[in-house]
Formats: C-alpha cells, structure tokens, sequence
C-alpha cells in the first residue's frame, strides 16, 4: 500500500496519502517523539487474527524520506497491529469531528483526516497512547 506507518507501544497508525501530502513528514514527527518507524511510503499490510499486521518491504526498511535532507535511516520496527488510519488526501472541516472510520482487507479501523494545525502529529501521538473519547 502507499503509506507510511509507525507504531507507538503496540499501536501503529497508518499514514495514507497522494505524493506530496506529508505521509513522510508525518511520520518522522511522530518518530520525533517516540515512535518507531514501521514503514515509508510503502507498507505490506496483511490480515491475521482479526487484525491488520504492518511490515516494510525489506530492501526499504529503516529508511525514510526527509524532504530537503534526503533519505535517513531510522532504527524501524519489523511490524505492528495497525489501530489507528490517517488520510492525508482529506482535511477535518469539524473542529470536532464525528467519529469516522475505515474499511480495509475487511477491518474496520478509526479514520483521522489531516488537520492544518501546529499540533496534529501530537494529537495523532496523544490517541495512539490512550483513545479518543467521543
């Protein structure tokens, strides 16, 4: 799939977006602050026990793209339970937004659209370690 992932404990959280929509940038802001990296720009997703399991193409792990930079090796994570979807592709119009999800392989998965905000890595980070409440 085109999308980048990392994993907070045992929590991953899918980035999915076009090129050029921050997948890389998100992740390496959540990377910032604790998370491991998973996978960039490309993440193998495969469904075991009623989950859906991340994992990088090997000849990719532990690199990203930082734009301006170039490539950067971050120490990555073979795998993780994927729990949370971010489409980038889409901006939250809702200052609080309903609670939406996503269907893929035959999961359901909470949905967070991209937010235009200073502080939307962190909040990203803030529902991998707890939940959201409503």
């Amino acid at each position: 799939m085109h999308a980048s992932c990392v994993a907070v404990g045992e929590r991953g959280v899918l980035i999915m977006g076009a090129a050029g929509t921050g997948k890389s940038a998100l992740a390496l802001q959540l990377i910032a602050y604790g998370a491991d990296l998973i996978a960039d720009d490309q993440t193998q997703i495969t469904h075991q026990d009623q989950q859906l399991i991340a994992t990088c193409p090997p000849l990719l792990s532990g690199m990203i793209e930082a734009r301006g930079l170039g490539l950067l090796h971050a120490p990555p994570r073979a795998r993780a339970p994927i729990t949370l979807v971010v489409d980038l592709d889409l901006t939250e119009p809702d200052r609080l937004p309903p609670l939406r999800t996503i269907s893929l392989l035959g999961i359901t998965l909470p949905l967070v659209l991209g937010a235009q905000s200073n502080h939307f890595a962190a909040s990203v980070l803030c529902y991998l370690k707890g939940t959201r409440l409503a």
